[in-house]
């Protein structure tokens, strides 16, 4: 077993840091920017720290060493993760995560603009991911050959923002498709959760196309994994574990594999009560029980929880057989476990 805990404890210490460092110059500009310190230390204050994991994991596959440099270049995803939750958040009006609120409804609370302060925000921590990266201490030689993936970690990730966002509406209107919502998990998470992560660490460490072959096909089905769970959570989770409502992704009507497949199994009786319920800016616990019970009912959370589970063996054995430090397949290997059981 790994030191999970010892790790995020070294990338806690890093975005601590950050943030003093970054309040201060931020208060020297002006004092009214108390609020954006204040928040900016709150989004980087929990989480944990899966995609900086693997970042890390990556270089060390790669046979480098555990550095500080490495450790801050994993933290900068931890940067990306933060910027891409406070905007997810305003698209979602998510008034909870981690058991805290929001930045848009805590600016809020404060009875300030809370979709603009929240996304500028935003967009400050993912400048901030940047310029932590490049700073991170390792050669350039070796930040240089990461440009591409960056790009391409950014441009992945909005478009898969940009088409849930296209793709989020009631059943009635639009008829959620399971290739479809499993295309939005594969863009929105899998590769920056894991695959680009993975990617970066390796390259950064000099890697053998091999391994970056590999970490694909481990990355995207695990990510596939997490974000299945994270579904299943989403409706069937409860707030008090999850530390977030179990009633934003029905009142949404988010098009995740959960709903595609509750869609696919159900009646006309059944449709006509999805139409009805999910979708419903309005809708309360006793609506989204009926909702559970139908997804219970029709086997579509069975079948979600049987694709994790194949989701997660086939991201093991895409290890199976590539050449890397035992520890560092060992410890791939536990966080395709937690897939299995936690939310992101």
């Amino acid at each position: 077993m790994h030191d999970h805990s010892g790790f995020r404890e070294r990338i806690d210490e890093v975005l601590v840091r950050l943030a003093d460092e970054e309040e201060q110059e931020l208060l020297q500009l002006h004092a009214e920017l108390s609020p954006l310190t204040e928040q900016l230390r709150r989004s980087l204050a929990r989480g944990k720290r899966i995609r900086a994991a693997f970042l890390y994991w990556g270089w060390r596959a790669a046979g480098q060493p555990d550095c500080e440099g490495v450790i801050r270049a994993a933290a900068a995803m931890e940067l990306v993760h933060a910027a891409a939750c406070t905007h997810d958040d305003i698209i979602d009006d998510s008034r909870m995560r981690h058991g805290q609120l929001t930045a848009h409804a805590a600016f809020a609370a404060a009875g300030r603009r809370s979709t603009a302060l929240a996304m500028i925000l935003g967009d400050l921590l993912m400048g901030y991911a940047g310029h932590l990266f490049t700073t991170c201490g390792l050669p350039g030689g070796y930040l240089a050959r990461t440009v591409p993936l960056w790009s391409m970690l950014l441009r992945e990730t909005m478009a898969g923002e940009f088409l849930e966002v296209l793709r989020t509406d009631a059943p009635g209107d639009r008829v959620p498709q399971l290739a479809q919502s499993l295309e939005v998990a594969r863009y929105k998470t899998a590769k920056y959760t894991v695959e680009r992560p993975l990617h970066l660490g390796a390259t950064l460490g000099g890697a053998p196309r091999a391994l970056l072959e590999a970490f694909s096909g481990y990355g995207l089905p695990l990510g596939e994994a997490f974000q299945l769970r994270d579904d299943l959570l989403g409706t069937f989770g409860d707030p008090a574990t999850t530390g977030k409502s179990n009633l934003d992704d029905l009142r949404d009507g988010k098009p995740t594999a959960l709903l595609a497949l509750t869609v696919a199994a159900a009646d006309e009786d059944d449709r006509r009560l999805l139409a009805k319920l999910v979708g419903n800016p309005d809708l309360g616990q006793d609506e989204a029980s009926s909702v559970r019970a139908l997804m219970e009912r029709c086997g579509a959370r069975r079948q979600v929880e049987d694709m994790i589970r194949e989701r997660i063996s086939r991201a093991r054995g895409a290890l199976e057989y590539v050449p890397m430090p035992v520890e560092a397949r060992s410890a791939l290997c536990e966080l395709a476990d937690t897939a299995a059981e936690r939310s992101l």
